[in-house]
This record gives structure tokens, sequence and C-alpha cells, in this order.
């Protein structure tokens, strides 16, 4: 007697198995675990990104998608607006938070070293909107301040 939960419970997508079939930015290599395709999932996207040392997306967006990115290692450095005229940087352990719409550009800030991250959607699809941007030559850095941890 087979149990529903055994066909329809918890999923494990082993880090072998990651699907390199999914929407992709010029400047980074995605790798989709968790989809509606793989798994199911539909309010969620997950997977992996790498990004090569000192190199950079190409701007884009993940239209009515909320992101989160997890630093696993290296240095992100997140470009953001219409002009990609904001930045700031997240390191290992870090969370970047996108909103919908938002045009933004990840760079790997180190000239040496592979930044790995996690990535989530708010969907079980995957939505890349590839933009063509003449960013500002010097962008403004944010340092976004915690509305519940102020110090």
């Amino acid at each position: 007697m087979t149990s529903r939960w055994q066909r329809d419970g918890v999923r494990v997508v082993r880090g072998d198995r990651l699907d390199a079939d999914t929407a992709q930015t010029p400047g980074m290599d995605r790798k989709a675990a968790v989809t509606f395709a793989r798994v199911g999932a539909r309010k969620l996207w997950a997977g992996t990104v790498h990004i090569h040392a000192n190199a950079k997306t190409g701007a884009h967006h993940h239209g009515e998608l909320e992101s989160v990115i997890y630093v696993i290692r290296g240095r992100a450095r997140m470009r953001w607006g219409d002009r990609l005229e904001f930045t700031a940087e997240a390191g290992p352990g870090d969370f970047i938070y996108v909103p919908p719409f938002v045009p933004h550009q990840e760079i790997n800030a180190s000239p040496d070293e592979t930044l790995e991250c996690v990535l989530v959607r708010s969907d079980g699809e995957a939505v890349v909107v590839n933009l063509d941007i003449e960013p500002v030559e010097a962008p403004q850095t944010v340092a976004w301040i915690d509305p519940i941890h102020r110090d």
C-alpha cells in the first residue's frame, strides 16, 4: 500500500542534477533546482547562480516576481535602477532582496574568486527579461537601514 505522500511529498534535488536549461542572462550561469516542471512547485523557483571572477551580468528584471539571492561564496555587487544608478555589496551569509520589475545587474566584485549564490523566486516558472540599458558611469552607493535592527 502506497501513501499519497510517497508520491506527492518531499522532493530532494541533488546538487549534481540541477537543470541548466532555464532562462539565462549573459554573464552568469543559472541552474534550476526547484521549478514547476521539475517538482510541481507553483509558488517558488529555486536554483543556483555562478558568476566568474571580475565578470558582470547584463541588465535584466524578473517581471512580477520577487527574488532572494543568498551569497554562499564571493562578493556580490548589485546595481539597480533605470540606468543602474544605485549600488550595494553583499558577502557570504548575506541575503539580497530584489522587488518585482526592478532593473538590476549582478557583478562579481572579486578579481579572482567565483561568486556563488542560491536564488529563490516567487513563482514556479523562470521569468527573465533582459534589458538594453546604458548605465551611469558612477553609481550611488546605498546603505540600506533595517527598520527592525537600526543599530
